[in-house]
C-alpha cells in the first residue's frame, strides 16, 4: 500500500468516525437538554450539518472525505473511464474504513456521555414512508456531490452537502440518515440517534437505490462532452 493510499484510508476512517460520533453525540445530549422534539431535532440537525462541512473541508485532500459507501460507490463507478480511475480493492478498503469508522464513532459517542458502549438500537424505524425518504435524501446528496464534481466547483462541497443533510434532517420522514455506514453505525447505539438493527437492510437498499438514481440525474443533467476535460472530483469523481 502507498503513503497516499494509506492516508485516504485513514482520513475516511477518522471522518467516517466523527462524523458518526457527532450525529449521535449532538442528538444524545439534545435528549438531556429538552424535552422538545422540535428543538432536539433543531440541534441534532444543526451540529451535524456544521460537524459535515467542517469534516469534508479538512480532509478532502487526503482523498475525497467521502465518508459514505454510496458516494465511494459513485466515485469508482464514474471514474473507471478517467485517468483518475483506481481498482476494486482500494473502494473496497475505503468502504471497510468507512464502516469501522463508523461503528467507532458510534462507540466514541455513547462512551463520552457515559452510554452503554455498542448497545444495539431499540428504535424500530420501518415503512414506506421512511424508506420513500432515504431514497430521496441520498438522491439528493448525490445530485448535489456529482453535480459539483462535473462542473469543477467542488470548493463549495463542503457547505452544500452539509446544507443538504441539514435541510433533509426536516423534510425527510426518515431524518436523512442517506449513509450506510452511519446506518450500521447508529444501529449500535441505543440512544436518540439509533436505528434497531432489524431497520438497517431496507435503509441501505433504499439509499443504495437513491444513490443510483442521485448519481443518473447528475450525469445526465450535467454531461461531459468528448473534448470536454473532467472536473476534479470528491475523490475525482467526474466520469
Amino acid at each position: 500500500m502507498n503513503s497516499t493510499v494509506g492516508r485516504r484510508l485513514l482520513a475516511e476512517f477518522i471522518g467516517t468516525c466523527l462524523l458518526a460520533a457527532i450525529v449521535i453525540g449532538s442528538g444524545i445530549a439534545a435528549t438531556q437538554l429538552t424535552a422538545d422534539a422540535a428543538l432536539r431535532l433543531l440541534i441534532n440537525s444543526l451540529v451535524t450539518g456544521m460537524g459535515l462541512a467542517v469534516l469534508i473541508l479538512i480532509l478532502m485532500p487526503a482523498g475525497g472525505a467521502q465518508f459514505n459507501p454510496v458516494v465511494t460507490g459513485a466515485d469508482w463507478l464514474l471514474g473507471r473511464r478517467t485517468v483518475h480511475r483506481y481498482g476494486i480493492g482500494q473502494a473496497v478498503a475505503v468502504i471497510a474504513c468507512q464502516i469501522a469508522g463508523a461503528i467507532a464513532g458510534a462507540a466514541l459517542a455513547d462512551g463520552m456521555f457515559g452510554q452503554a458502549v455498542l448497545s444495539p438500537s431499540h428504535h424500530h424505524r420501518a415503512g414506506t414512508p421512511l424508506l420513500l425518504s432515504e431514497v430521496i435524501a441520498t438522491a439528493g446528496l448525490l445530485l448535489v456531490i456529482v453535480t459539483l464534481a462535473r462542473t469543477g466547483r467542488l470548493q463549495h462541497a463542503s457547505w452544500a452537502v452539509g446544507a443538504w443533510i441539514g435541510a433533509a434532517y426536516w423534510f425527510t420522514a426518515s431524518t436523512s440518515f442517506a449513509n450506510p455506514a452511519v446506518t450500521i453505525g447508529r444501529s449500535l447505539t441505543n440512544s436518540y440517534a439509533g436505528i434497531a438493527p432489524s431497520s438497517v437492510p431496507a435503509f441501505i437498499g433504499a439509499q443504495i437505490v437513491g444513490g443510483i438514481l442521485g448519481a443518473v440525474l447528475a450525469v445526465v443533467v450535467v454531461p461531459i462532452r468528448a473534448n470536454q476535460p473532467a472536473a476534479r472530483t470528491q475523490a475525482q469523481l467526474a466520469g
